[in-house]
């Protein structure tokens, strides 16, 4: 049985049509001609918890895409579908490994940015940060806040009343969506050209490298990540993920974020009609 089948969120205010910040990849995907395409109300899952389709759909194996959810919720909506007779690609337990950052950390430590982690109730030691890193950013297990005016970094100055104060100015930014605990992760340059950083996010699906695109408005001239980096990492624990890697300063690449395949967003400029023959190609070896 092939795999063809996709589940988009609804618009908000129509159940029959895709969420209007997915047209593009709704369009994309019928354009291939590839994919079977099911709508899951929006509202009615994420404002009251219950699963309600476009059209019945029963005994296939799908593939999700749209917007982030907690692990908890995530295990949910996979349950409902199962009993629907829906499988999704991504078992509940990978979805967690990759949303949540630590998880992913144990992977990867080779190749990113040292990291400390803990507890939202003043579980970190910051003289143990300030030891270990001469410069930190901090997120929660999931996202940043950056574009805010919350610090991109600090440093090994900064004191234990400066660096409280700026934390609840980081939980109001995330507030509701708050996840996991936090991260303290060592602060790196990256190379720069033309004012661009040169990053790129990488799809892994099915054991297979399946599309690498730029992933920072950089110039097209921009070196990609050694190959035999990106394929170092194409077997982790789940069929469906993504990572980002970012050139250095000093010419080294690291891995940035590590994201699951369903709920990471192409690059700005991707071929979306690639991304979506792509997807179909390595789900369905």
């Amino acid at each position: 049985m092939s795999l063809n089948t996709i589940l988009f969120p609804s618009s908000y205010f129509d159940g029959k049509k895709v969420d209007e910040d997915l047209t593009n990849e709704y369009e994309a995907a019928v354009n291939t001609g590839l994919w079977d395409i099911v709508f899951f109300n929006y509202d009615k899952w994420f404002n009251e918890g219950r699963l309600v389709l476009s059209k019945t759909v029963e005994g296939v194996k799908a593939v999700h895409r749209g917007w982030m959810m907690k692990a908890e919720q995530y295990k949910e909506f996979y349950n409902t579908l199962k009993e629907k007779n829906i499988v999704l690609v991504t078992a509940p337990e990978e979805y967690e490994h990759f949303h949540y950052f630590p998880n992913v950390y144990q992977d990867i430590k080779e190749d990113t940015p040292g990291m400390i982690t803990a507890p939202f109730t003043k579980g970190y030691n910051l003289d143990e940060i300030k030891r270990r890193f001469d410069r930190f950013m901090v997120k929660d297990f999931v996202k940043s806040v950056k574009g805010t005016d919350f610090p991109k970094f600090f440093t090994n100055n900064v004191t234990e009343e400066e660096f409280e104060k700026a934390l609840e100015t980081f939980y109001k930014y995330r507030g509701d969506l708050l996840s996991g605990g936090l991260c303290f992760k060592e602060y790196v340059d990256l190379k720069r050209y033309e004012d661009r950083t040169n990053e790129y996010r990488v799809f892994y699906i099915g054991g297979e490298v399946a599309t690498i695109s730029r992933n920072s408005l950089q110039p097209e001239y921009t070196p990609e990540p050694p190959k035999g980096l990106i394929e170092k990492y194409k077997n982790l624990p789940s069929r469906f993920y993504t990572l980002d890697f970012a050139e250095l300063a000093d010419g080294r690449w690291k891995i940035l974020e590590a994201g699951d395949g369903s709920v990471s967003g192409p690059s700005e400029g991707q071929n979306l009609e690639a991304f979506y023959r792509a997807l179909y190609t390595c789900l369905n070896h």
